[in-house]
């Protein structure tokens, strides 16, 4: 039996509803047929309608239902709301954390092959005290801290940060020798076991120009000691390596590039790929990607949002073996 793809559908007040019709017609029957929606059907409905597209759903109640159609199969989340967009946060929050948590208990099972969140405004998931999509899943499948991996891929070229949604005030003393090893050592575990590469991982230095390789710097207290380790383990990585330079060429001959925080890998990422990757949460019990974007609330009802990302999301686990 084939094993199914469950896509989440996300914020209710964004770009979402556009972008899953989108994907949905660019995809073919077969994999068609092993695509579950999780989502209000009413409210997805009747966003549809107002951009002018087709009726593609069919409300079902798990996903062993009507595995035939050739219609995209939505699981029904109840949802407060005025159309079109008057939902009060209260009730978005708990659409989306119930959806969230019906996504991970599917996704559990041995029949689902992997789960897609579309985009989310990270406030509607404040009241379960996780600060990102990422650290969320990493809690509800029990992984450590230091261990939740936030990769955002392309084939050419993907990137890691060490910390992730944290003050630039906190990233500093959040380096250290065991979150670096840690997050490495996961990341290299998938790429062997799902991606089936041994990865070529480059680790950026915290600071301007590495500190200058002062004694008492991260990089040569915490960096450069978890990069000796890893690579006596076996490891193909490089570092520490100046942040300002790598992305003018250098980053063109590994797979992986290792950042200590957010915005210093995945601002020049973005300005390198665009729409053109996928972001993945590792170390999890089963596969979890998402689009590379947000909710886009800008761009709703103008049927203008780009669908690339989530059909992105799609093919990766639809080729995983």
């Amino acid at each position: 039996m084939n094993k199914k793809i469950i896509i989440v559908s996300g914020d209710p007040f964004s770009i979402n509803s556009e972008i899953i019709y989108k994907t949905w017609n660019k995809l073919n029957i077969k994999l068609k047929k092993n695509i579950f929606l999780i989502g209000n059907y009413k409210l997805i409905s009747k966003q549809l309608i107002k951009l002018k597209k087709k009726d593609i759903l069919l409300k079902v109640k798990n996903i062993a239902s009507s595995m035939n159609s050739p219609k995209l199969k939505i699981i029904d989340i109840s949802l407060k709301y005025k159309y079109p967009f008057k939902i009060r946060i209260k009730d978005s929050e708990k659409y989306i954390i119930k959806s969230l948590n019906m996504a991970h208990e599917l996704a559990s099972s041995k029949n689902v092959k992997g789960l897609i969140n579309c985009p989310i405004d990270k406030k509607l998931i404040s009241s379960t005290k996780k600060i990102g999509l990422t650290e969320f899943f990493a809690s509800k499948c029990q992984v450590k801290k230091d261990s939740e991996v936030m990769l955002i891929y392309n084939k050419k070229l993907s990137v890691l940060p060490l910390t992730t949604h944290i003050d630039l005030k906190d990233v500093t003393k959040s380096i250290n020798k065991r979150l670096i090893i840690n997050k490495i050592t996961t990341l290299n575990k998938f790429y062997k076991k799902i991606l089936k590469k041994k990865p070529k991982i480059a680790v950026l230095g915290l600071n301007p120009h590495n500190g200058e390789f002062k004694k008492n710097s991260k990089e040569i207290k915490e960096i450069y000691p978890a990069i000796t380790h890893l690579r006596k383990k076996g490891l193909s990585i490089e570092g520490p390596i100046s942040a300002d330079t790598i992305f003018i060429d250098k980053f063109k001959k590994f797979d992986v590039v290792v950042g200590t925080y957010h915005d210093q890998v995945l601002t020049p990422f973005k300005t390198l790929f665009k729409f053109d990757a996928i972001n993945l949460t590792l170390g999890l019990k089963y596969i979890r990607v998402s689009p590379d974007h947000g909710p886009a609330v800008d761009l709703i009802g103008k049927n203008k949002a780009n669908c690339l990302s989530l059909l992105k999301c799609v093919n990766f686990i639809d080729k995983l073996s």
